[in-house]
């Protein structure tokens, strides 16, 4: 009965089955709306990094509580939702509309390469569309940097801003590649958003940098879809959504440009005396090498 309704509530509910992406009808739908949360976004991040320096002095940080920590566990639970409602709602579009499209495709190919003509409406859209709103309370973290360590990471600003983005093209075109991108996004998400809140309340940090790896994993994740879809697209006849999917990969290749320089300039740029400090003390909770790499992701 409990696994019953956890496929009734996350794939078969009336209000996930009937989900129609509308720019009258769905909030934060339209391309205005898209551009100005974003440059809201943007400017409130910098006015607030702004104000506290010239209230403090750069070593100050302003004392947030539990706020981070209950940021990290709602992520963590928000991510773990949405990676078991596209599951299951990926099955039950298969069954509901492989006899459109199994002649052409594999059901794993059907996850990465839409087929043409595919409109923005359905189970899968629905999760899509939840996972595009948690975007806009995933842009927290940058508050919460700002005045937990007084630092503006323009590697984040962006990563926010373009994800927001990506997930928008994804409605507005039924671009292809989303499933199986929400699905990765969503579950290294979930781990990587519970391992913050494990540390957050004090408990004992990874012996190696936690949140890179699982970042490299993702990228790693995504960069194999993409050639996927490239490929299918040729062989099979064409992909819905193609070219916001072009757009998509090169917004994707930047995001994997930036974090590559942000992790070579963590380990090219560490002092002598930091290298002391991680040899002697590799699994301490104030390991240097891990709160660096951890502070901007």
């Amino acid at each position: 009965m409990l696994i019953h309704d956890l496929v009734y509530w996350l794939s078969e509910h009336p209000s996930i089955v009937g989900f129609r992406w509308s720019h009258t009808h769905s909030w934060g739908s339209t391309w205005s709306f898209l551009f100005s949360s974003i440059a809201f976004y943007l400017a409130f991040a910098v006015a607030v990094h702004l104000f506290l320096s010239l209230l403090l002095s750069p070593d100050r940080t302003v004392p947030l509580g539990p706020i981070p920590a209950i940021h990290c566990l709602s992520m963590a639970l928000i991510s773990t939702l949405i990676s078991a409602g596209i599951l299951l709602s990926s099955v039950a579009e298969i069954r509901d509309t492989r006899w459109f499209w199994r002649r052409s495709k594999t059901p794993f190919q059907w996850l990465l390469c839409f087929p043409l003509g595919t409109r923005p409406s359905g189970r899968v859209f629905f999760w899509s569309y939840i996972y595009y709103l948690s975007r806009f309370f995933h842009m927290f973290r940058t508050i919460f940097t700002i005045f937990g360590h007084r630092r503006l990471s323009s590697f984040q600003l962006f990563n926010h801003s373009i994800s927001t983005f990506m997930s928008f093209l994804w409605l507005e075109f039924s671009q292809s590649f989303q499933v199986l991108a929400i699905l990765s996004t969503s579950l290294v998400y979930a781990v990587v958003y519970g391992y913050r809140f494990w540390t957050a309340i004090g408990l004992r940090r990874a012996c190696f940098p936690f949140v890179v790896n699982c970042q490299f994993v993702l990228l790693g994740c995504n960069l194999a879809c993409h050639v996927g879809v490239l490929m299918l697209h040729f062989m099979k006849g064409g992909c819905n959504g193609i070219g916001a999917w072009v757009f998509n990969s090169v917004l994707n290749g930047a995001i994997l440009l930036l974090f590559l320089n942000f992790y070579l300039k963590i380990h090219l740029g560490k002092t002598q005396e930091s290298v002391k400090i991680i040899k002697h003390h590799p699994c301490s909770s104030g390991n240097l090498e891990n709160q660096l790499k951890e502070k901007n992701h």
